[in-house]
């Protein structure tokens, strides 16, 4: 199975994705991680969908809260990205420390980020992810261009030059 798996993994790698971090507030606490697996799901009602490593921080406190906020972090916010990815949590535990979040009950809106506020209305395990499905509450739109990922670096998006 190794050889599906790295062969899944090499191909995802290829795939472009817009670099989000999924915060969420409540009583299970505040929490955000940086996700790349996020898409709308429906636009009657409206709807998104994000994946979530199950056993982490971030899907029990979204489980928990029943609430999340998506953050689509703007092209200049890769610090933002690898923060909420985990990368500084020996020296800085709080990944929110230090940032100026606008706080929401749903959970902390980033700068400059585009924001869906979600009430989570389903959630399904499949292997190692979590599918939270969120009816979006709320729309903070910043007009930022988006940051991607593809093949283990950060991208910016740039329109195509007509032929």
């Amino acid at each position: 199975m190794t050889n599906a798996r790295d062969a899944f993994i090499g191909a995802m790698r290829q795939v472009a994705a817009t670099v989000t971090v999924v915060t969420t507030d409540g009583a299970a606490g505040r929490a955000g991680a940086t996700v790349s697996a996020f898409t709308s799901l429906s636009a009657d009602p409206p709807s998104v969908l994000v994946c979530l490593k199950a056993d982490s921080t971030i899907a029990r406190a979204v489980a928990s809260n029943g609430v999340f906020c998506v953050n689509i972090l703007p092209e200049d916010a890769d610090h933002l990205a690898q923060r909420f990815a985990g990368l500084f949590d020996a020296d800085t535990p709080d990944r929110f420390e230090g940032v100026e979040v606008s706080e929401t009950e749903y959970g902390p809106l980033l700068p400059r980020a585009t924001a869906f506020s979600c009430a989570l209305t389903d959630r399904h395990v499949h292997g190692s992810h979590a599918i939270c499905i969120g009816e979006v509450t709320g729309i903070s739109d910043a007009g930022e261009k988006p940051l991607t990922y593809m093949s283990g670096t950060y991208h910016i998006v740039r329109p195509k030059s007509p032929v």
